[in-house]
């Protein structure tokens, strides 16, 4: 066990195998986990614990350090080809990609107290390293293969594999956070995580970032017809994601000057759809929606809040989400969102309050909803400020500070107890 000096501040090693924190976000395997890790390394720095974010080399042009904030770096290693790989591929690199982290470690001098790992593949990683340093490890999965193939198509289910592992790592992390109670109670329920390790911790959200902003000006900036409807889609081209039943929803809509916004997805240098969002435009053009639908590509967050501040209102389909960032990022810029009855869903968003919930995959309840709030400005409006007051208990400094909790708890040698009294989800 970690040997706490007091008043001394712990140092925090995170691990994200597959996925930089510094990806461009709606590319592939790039989204709302890489936006946590990033801002809770922000966070924990800034609450006097230096992080370090270990993660596999996957483009040439990154240096090995990255220094992301003040007492935030991103460690880059090459572990395996300079390239994106298969899960599976990767499982077989998670004993190298530890021994790598081990030898940048002592290379660099530094000694963690904590391990934080975010997905199954670092959970691997974070075992190995717990043998090595002797501290205990933290994981929260993000998703966990029984929960996505509930919802997913045969050709899209996760491996064997990685639900094998998953079943494993339950049992042998020190602490797992969920990122909302129903996550949670399956962790328990269904894998037979002990209780008394796993706290319910959401997602933040940057609350300086997204907040609300002018309609008409966001639209003016980005060079939008005032007098169109704006339904907006953010995220990763992904079959968990669940863009076509919004593509399905498409012609049902009956407003009829409603354009469809996606972000996310690549396009070639001449603004095409490539690669999976190429896949999704054929489907458009197959609903006879071509006209209707621009495709816009994966966009610098920074850039997110006006763009959903010049929409009407946000559609998160996802067939799973467990917590639904996007969702709460709308919220927080005051417009309202139809989204999928699943998952954190569930937990931020209530109909006729903030926006409304629809069943899974359901094109025809999707429309009606998306119609609903189009055509009744006075509605759209009341849940826009009801959700913008409603995503201020995700902000960063309260989750960071309950993450921090954990941290304390673990290197402090405890494993009951370990979450925070006011939850906020309680």
């Amino acid at each position: 066990m970690a040997n706490i000096i007091p008043n001394e501040p712990l140092r925090i090693a995170m691990i994200s195998m597959h996925t930089s924190p510094l990806a461009t976000l709606g590319g592939k395997d790039a989204g709302g986990m890489n936006v946590y890790i990033r801002d809770l390394a922000i966070q924990i720095a800034r609450l006097g614990s230096p992080v370090d974010v270990y993660t596999r080399r996957s483009d040439p042009d990154r240096p090995r350090v990255q220094h992301l904030a003040p007492g935030v770096r991103v460690i880059n290693l090459d572990v395996g080809p300079v390239a994106d790989l298969a899960k599976t591929a990767l499982y077989d690199l998670c004993e190298p990609f530890a021994r790598e982290i081990v030898a940048a470690a002592l290379l660099d001098g530094v000694r963690y107290d904590v391990i934080h790992a975010h997905y199954w593949l670092s959970g691997v990683t974070a075992e190995l390293l717990r043998a090595y340093w002797e501290i205990p490890y933290s994981l929260m999965f993000h998703t966990t293969a029984d929960m996505k193939n509930r919802v997913l198509g045969a050709a899209d289910l996760e491996s064997t594999l990685r639900s094998e592992v998953e079943a494993r790592l339950v049992h042998s992390a020190d602490s797992l956070i969920a990122a909302n109670p129903d996550e949670r109670s399956d962790l328990i329920m269904r894998h037979g995580a002990e209780e008394e390790k796993v706290c319910t911790i959401p997602p933040g959200v940057d609350l300086n970032l997204f907040h609300p902003m002018d309609y008409h000006e966001s639209r003016s900036a980005l060079g939008w017809d005032i007098h169109e409807r704006v339904v907006l889609f953010v995220g990763r081209i992904d079959p968990i994601k669940g863009i076509d039943t919004l593509v399905d929803a498409m012609p049902l809509i009956s407003e009829p000057f409603v354009k469809f916004v996606l972000i996310g997805g690549d396009l070639d240098p001449d603004g095409d759809p490539i690669g999976p969002l190429a896949e999704v435009q054929n489907r458009v053009l197959a609903m006879g929606m071509g006209q209707r639908v621009r495709y816009l590509g994966s966009q610098p967050q920074s850039m997110l809040p006006k763009y959903y501040s010049a929409s009407d209102l946000v559609a998160v389909p996802s067939r799973y989400e467990s917590f639904g960032l996007v969702a709460v990022e709308a919220m927080a810029t005051g417009t309202p969102v139809v989204a999928s009855s699943v998952g954190g869903l569930t937990f931020t968003i209530t109909d006729y309050h903030n926006g409304f919930l629809v069943p899974l995959g359901d094109p025809k309840a999707l429309a009606k909803a998306i119609d609903k709030l189009l055509e009744d400005d006075d509605l759209r409006e009341k849940l826009g400020f009801n959700a913008a007051e409603d995503a201020q208990r995700f902000s960063w400094s309260s989750v960071a500070t309950q993450v921090m909790h954990v941290y304390e708890r673990l290197a402090e040698g405890y494993r009951a107890d370990l979450c925070c009294a006011d939850e906020i989800y309680a």
